[in-house]
């Protein structure tokens, strides 16, 4: 394979993935072929070309009668088989053991790209609930006190890259400029936990630990959300000792498991 194919063949996948990303984020009952075309930026025909291919793998299926593209289950086994990489499998009875010990809401947050991701969440049984992310809710890495954890505990280049270059993705978010932000990361580190006083809805606060792997790279962040009555100073130190040995237990869990989740920094996705 000639280098100029090696480019194309790089090309059509990335292409590929963003066809399929638009279809994960359209509605569970498919998208027609023009607002896949609209979604991801490409030509008609393109399109058309890239989505015939994922229909022939299985990762998408064509419904004929209603003319809708959806996501298939050859992508649905795909994922059932990377699974014994995941994160989400390791992390779930620790976050079962919080939310049962606190009556709060835990959330599994990892990164992905400059994004953080949220995995899992488990709500205690307080009867006011925090549920300020669902599973799969993406918020720009500082955006929440998973996502800050996240972010602080990265390396210096990275985090003033990522300070640098996100106002545009933090736009929708007040006080999250880079000044703001900087700042953040800083107490972050200082405390080694992240701490959002009300940022994001001013009646709840939050707090997020990093979960790191054998190496010592950051994999994940646990965080408890709870309304501000109940994040007292020093409840707020109680909840942070129970995440801190949580995420010790999964930092011993990944560090037996050499094959465990690795996340993407934003350098490595666009690779």
């Amino acid at each position: 394979m000639t280098s100029g194919e090696a480019q194309a063949s790089v090309k059509t996948i990335g292409r590929a993935a963003h066809v399929l990303q638009a279809l994960a984020e359209g509605a569970a009952a498919g998208m027609r072929l023009a607002d896949v075309t609209a979604a991801v930026g490409l030509g008609k025909a393109t399109v058309h070309r890239l989505i015939g291919a994922l229909v022939d793998v299985g990762y998408v299926e064509y419904d004929e009668g209603a003319r809708l593209y959806r996501l298939g289950y050859g992508l649905f086994a795909l994922g059932a088989a990377a699974r014994r990489f995941h994160i989400a499998d390791l992390a779930r009875p620790g976050l079962m053991r919080l939310a049962a010990a606190t009556g709060d809401t835990v959330y599994l947050s990892i990164r992905d790209g400059d994004q953080a991701l949220c995995l899992d969440r488990c709500t205690g049984s307080y009867p006011i609930r925090t549920l300020t992310l669902d599973i799969g809710d993406r918020r720009p890495l500082g955006i929440g006190a998973g996502s800050l954890a996240l972010l602080a505990f990265q390396g210096e280049a990275d985090i003033a890259r990522v300070l640098a270059t996100g106002e545009e993705a933090r736009r929708d978010f007040a006080g999250f400029g880079c000044k703001d932000l900087a700042a953040m990361v800083a107490t972050t580190q200082e405390r080694g936990y992240a701490l959002n006083d009300g940022r994001i809805v001013g009646a709840m606060m939050a707090l997020g630990v990093p979960v790191r792997g054998a190496d010592g790279r950051v994999l994940a962040a646990l965080s408890i959300a709870a309304i501000r009555e109940r994040m007292g100073e020093a409840r707020r130190a109680e909840l942070v000792a129970a995440l801190q040995q949580e995420a010790a237990h999964l930092d011993h869990e990944f560090g037996r498991r050499e094959t465990a989740f690795r996340p993407r920094s934003e350098a490595e996705a666009q690779a």
